[in-house]
């Protein structure tokens, strides 16, 4: 079955407003929620930051979405067993509605532990064993591990039941391909279709064959084209550059200079700006062709409660 999703976005707005939304959004027609685990915004304009763990279990307590996926990278800013205690509780509260994706983590987030930011593939090294140290103390085993992190007995004592699903994020094919050998599925964000599919091949080259695949899809939508376009820049400029880029910036200002440079034209590909419901709908329908079955809709505009209602109304229907 087809997932359409809401994604709450903490960096555009504080956590209570975003509950409101997300509570606007389960009453309307979308099933399921994904929001990200950020400690900065990623410029000043959006302004925010909420802890994505607090809010997901309001969000699990109060609605009655079908789930609530958090992105996180765990391994610098936050120790894997913790993780894993953070989302087994949660898996053992909301059975089965509890999930995460995990990444290799940006230095916005990361750098306030003051640790050193290792390169990509020491990080995809120590995310991979964050990821076996999770997944057995998810078993009910008692964990010593000792490499990139440190885990000393450790034990999980309230278990969900059946284990949260453990999705790994990737923004490049070489990493989907990575992601394949490991993850319990695939997460990226919209692309061009010839793009989307190199992903979808890699993951699949990888491992990944059968696994379900989730994407985050950034658009930009309001009933005016130009104010579509117009909240689009002011609020995503920053976010088109390469992640090889986007990875290694410390501060939200930084982000901010970078989108000084970003014209109108440079968001296509990137961000979906059409005011046409229409449009929308081919182009999720494109996403559902190559296999997307999980889809979550981020509107990077300001102008939520119309895109909740407008998308409900006309874009969810016709995809389902």
């Amino acid at each position: 079955m087809l997932t359409l999703g809401y994604h709450a976005s903490h960096e555009q707005f504080p956590p209570s407003e975003l509950l409101r939304l997300v509570h606007r959004a389960d009453a309307a027609g979308f099933t399921a929620a994904l929001n990200s685990d950020h400690f900065h915004p990623w410029s000043n304009a959006q302004g925010h930051s909420g802890f994505a763990w607090s809010w997901m279990g309001a969000a699990l307590a109060t609605t009655r979405l079908t789930s609530v996926g958090v992105v996180n990278a765990p391994g610098q800013r936050y120790h894997p067993a913790i993780i894993a205690q953070a989302l087994g509780t949660l898996a053992e509260m909301f059975p089965g509605r509890a999930w995460a994706a995990l990444g290799s983590g940006q230095l916005v987030n990361e750098g306030v532990t003051g640790e050193p930011w290792l390169p990509k593939d020491v990080r995809n090294a120590r995310l991979r064993e964050c990821v076996d140290v999770m997944r057995a103390l998810f078993q009910g085993e008692t964990v010593t591990h000792r490499g990139l992190v440190r885990v000393e007995e450790a034990k999980l004592y309230s278990r969900p039941a059946q284990a949260p699903l453990l999705v790994g994020a990737a923004i490049t094919p070489q990493t989907a391909e990575w992601v394949g050998s490991w993850a319990d599925g695939l997460i990226t964000v919209s692309k061009p279709p010839e793009e989307l599919r190199k992903m979808v091949e890699a993951f699949h080259r990888g491992g990944g064959e059968g696994k379900p695949m989730f994407l985050k899809v950034q658009l930009s939508w309001a009933e005016d084209e130009q104010a579509a376009l117009q909240g689009a820049m002011e609020q995503w400029a920053p976010n088109i550059f390469a992640s090889s880029v986007l990875t290694d910036l410390r501060r939200p200002s930084q982000f901010e200079e970078l989108a000084r440079t970003v014209q109108p034209r440079d968001l296509e590909g990137h961000v979906r700006v059409a005011s046409s419901l229409q449009r929308h709908v081919d182009w999720l329908s494109q996403d559902v062709a190559l296999g997307f079955s999980h889809l979550y809709l981020h509107n990077v505009n300001r102008w939520q409660e119309p895109f909740i209602d407008a998308f409900a109304a006309r874009v969810l229907p016709a995809l389902r």
